[in-house]
C-alpha cells in the first residue's frame, strides 16, 4: 500500500495547481494535483503532454474512467468509493494508482483489506497558488 503524507513514512508532496503558470511554481519532477473537471482540461492536457506526473482529485465513477483515459498517473477518491474505483481500475488494468483521501490512520487497516492501491493524508497536498 503507497501512503503519502503519513508522519512515520517519508513520501512524495503533491502540489495542488489550478492553471498551468502555477505548475511552473512548483519544483522540478513534482507530482501535480488537480480536482477533476472540464475546466481543468487544458491544464491536464498540458501536464500529460509535458510528461507532468498527474493526480487527479474525482468524485464519481464516471471521473474515475475519465482520469485513468486521460492518462494521469494518480487517482484520489473519497473513501465511500474505495472499493468499486479499485475493483474497476484492477479489472481495466488501470496504469493510474487508486489513492483514497484519508484523515486518519484508523482508516488505513480497513482500505488495505480492500485492497487499494494507497492512501493520501490531506498534509501531503501542498496548494500552489498561480
Amino acid at each position: 500500500m503507497l501512503i503519502y503524507g503519513h508522519r512515520f513514512i517519508q513520501s512524495d508532496i503533491f502540489y495542488h495547481v489550478t492553471n498551468i503558470d502555477a505548475i511552473s511554481k512548483t519544483p522540478p519532477n513534482s507530482t501535480i494535483f488537480l480536482n477533476f473537471s472540464e475546466d481543468n482540461l487544458e491544464t491536464i492536457n498540458h501536464a500529460t503532454s509535458n510528461e507532468i506526473t498527474l493526480a487527479l482529485g474525482v468524485k464519481n465513477i464516471t471521473q474515475i474512467i475519465y482520469a485513468s483515459s486521460l492518462g494521469t498517473s494518480f487517482i484520489v477518491i473519497p473513501k465511500e468509493l474505495a472499493k468499486t474505483a479499485q475493483n474497476i481500475a484492477n479489472d481495466y488494468l488501470f496504469d493510474a494508482k487508486i489513492l483514497i483521501q484519508v484523515e486518519d490512520e484508523s482508516e488505513l487497516e480497513e482500505l488495505a483489506i480492500i485492497g487499494v492501491d494507497g492512501v493520501i493524508f490531506s498534509n501531503a497536498i501542498v496548494k500552489i497558488n498561480s
